[in-house]
């Protein structure tokens, strides 16, 4: 039995993709948004997570998978649903580890063949996303310059991203000056504005 813990923000979605998931009889899946990941995780480690690029949740459980990850490779595994054409989204999933990328607007019953795939040792790229995996290795903007700027486009002050990813105050100005200039912006909005544009937040 595969156990899977299933991560989404949005409750009817994530319901309706455990149903899915539990079609397959293989699999034993569990769900939980952003704020339970630590709990489940450590009632019970899954083979398994699975989290949609598009929620506004996944940055963080994205860290909480590398942060995590064991040296080796072993434990938990990452299936990501994903679009191609936010090649940032697929940059931090490939950076987190994850090892099965699938298209939410591919094949339905396609979810539980990947999950099952990546259980048993396997990766899996979905063919549209290729290339948007592919155009991820040329975004300018370093992973922490990512979440940072990412998280300052949700809104978040200066000291509230320091506290969130426990960096200084200074550290945090430093890498939102680094974005603008990567991005040729002209300020912290439009390097919000253009990292949007380009799919890389």
């Amino acid at each position: 039995m595969t156990s899977v813990l299933l991560v989404h923000a949005v409750a009817l979605w994530r319901a309706s993709l455990a149903s899915l998931l539990g079609r397959d009889q293989g699999l034993h899946v569990r769900t939980t948004d952003k704020g339970g990941v630590r709990t489940a995780m450590a009632e019970r480690a899954a083979d398994i997570l699975v989290t949609d690029l598009d929620c506004p949740d996944s940055v963080e459980v994205l860290s909480f998978v590398e942060s995590s990850r064991h040296p080796a490779g072993l434990g938990t595994a990452l299936v990501v649903l994903a679009r191609g054409d936010r090649a940032g989204d697929l940059r931090r999933a490939s950076d987190a580890g994850a090892r099965g990328y699938i298209d939410k607007f591919g094949q339905v019953d396609h979810l539980c063949e990947v999950v099952r795939k990546v259980a048993a040792g396997g990766r899996h790229i979905d063919q549209s996303l290729a290339f948007g995996l592919l155009q991820a290795s040329e975004v300018p903007l370093s992973p922490r310059e990512l979440r940072v700027l990412a998280l300052a486009a949700e809104g978040e002050s200066v000291s509230s991203i320091a506290g969130a990813l426990h960096l200084a105050s200074g550290t945090v100005r430093n890498y939102l000056a680094a974005a603008i200039r990567k991005t040729g912006a002209r300020n912290r909005l439009d390097a919000i504005r253009l990292s949007r544009e380009f799919g890389w937040l």
